[in-house]
């Protein structure tokens, strides 16, 4: 069973392990018209940068940053997909969700007041094995029994190790109305809003809207908007290949385009794609084989501008 639009993605953000602000879009529905042809050759020299950027995950993925990382994402339990939809029900913007001791071990407590999202979690109760004996089995009957639950956002503390940096080198990056025209071009609005949870940008083919939070400093929403940008050309209604290959492949374009543009975007996309991809040789093998498409949504996001 797929769920369609929005709520998707919001599930898909509960169950897979991922870095605390990674997901750049909630919605990859829409036309297939504008998707960019696998056919064509990656350019030899986009070949090198993409070379870098593997490079870079794979340092990434063997540092004790990593593997902090990777510890804590081992606290999160996975929901069943009937859980999810409890849990988005109840905080349609819930991106971390666990019990309240769990919460307490990861140094962080949950608010006073703060009411805990309803989930259901299966038991056995134990039965007679026959009547003329006390010996104990497991009943083959599954109870479900109602427990609280409490997103990241309602508790305080330090925040949870991260393979993601925001990006923010104090420029104007006036490129991003290059970037702003070109979305029109593609037959995309782009609209600036307070985004809830984590959410740095989507994109939504169903609407043709993109959507940037207007909080970003200027490095980070350029780079985000260029990962929207691959979306909208790469992932419309047509692809079924899966969120996992989608955000590698529009995250390697946004790393692209910034290189392109002056703006290294390896503190955010390095552990943004190892996060999605697994890191070392899985990201690299992943990345080459989308390397024709990577590089063509890059070079149609580009198009003819003058780079300085």
């Amino acid at each position: 069973m797929r769920l369609k639009g929005s709520i998707q993605h919001r599930v898909e953000r509960l169950v897979r392990p991922g870095p605390a602000r990674p997901a750049d879009r909630s919605g990859v529905t829409g036309t297939s018209s504008q998707e960019v042809s696998s056919a064509r050759p990656i350019d030899l020299g986009r070949e090198e940068i993409l070379a870098q950027l593997t490079e870079g995950v794979r340092a990434l993925a063997e540092s004790d940053r990593w593997m902090n990382w990777l510890r804590i994402c081992r606290r999160f339990r996975r929901y069943s997909f009937h859980n999810q939809i409890l849990i988005l029900t109840q905080r349609p913007t819930a991106t971390r969700v666990a019990g309240y001791r769990t919460w307490q071990g990861l140094g962080r407590q949950v608010r006073r007041g703060e009411r805990g999202l309803a989930i259901l979690a299966p038991c056995h109760p134990p039965v007679h094995l026959e009547e003329a004996t006390d010996e104990l089995l497991p009943s083959p009957v599954t109870f479900f029994r109602v427990v609280r639950v409490f997103d990241l956002e309602q508790t305080d503390g330090p925040p949870l190790p991260s393979p993601v940096a925001d990006l923010d080198d104090g420029g104007r990056h006036p490129e991003l109305d290059m970037l702003l025209t070109r979305a029109v071009e593609f037959g995309f609005s782009v609209e600036f809003w307070e985004l809830k949870g984590d959410l740095h940008g989507d994109c939504s083919h169903a609407l043709r809207r993109i959507r940037l939070d207007r909080r970003m400093a200027a490095a980070q929403m350029t780079k985000t908007l260029c990962h929207e940008l691959a979306h909208a050309l790469l992932h419309g209604v047509a692809y079924e290949t899966g969120r996992a290959l989608a955000e590698l492949e529009a995250e390697s374009v946004a790393y692209l385009v910034c290189h392109d543009l002056g703006i290294d975007s390896a503190a955010y996309s390095f552990g943004y794609l190892a996060s999605w991809a697994g890191g070392g040789p899985e990201a690299e093998r992943a990345i080459i084989a989308s390397g024709g498409r990577i590089s063509m949504a890059a070079t149609k996001i580009l198009g003819e501008v003058e780079l300085a």
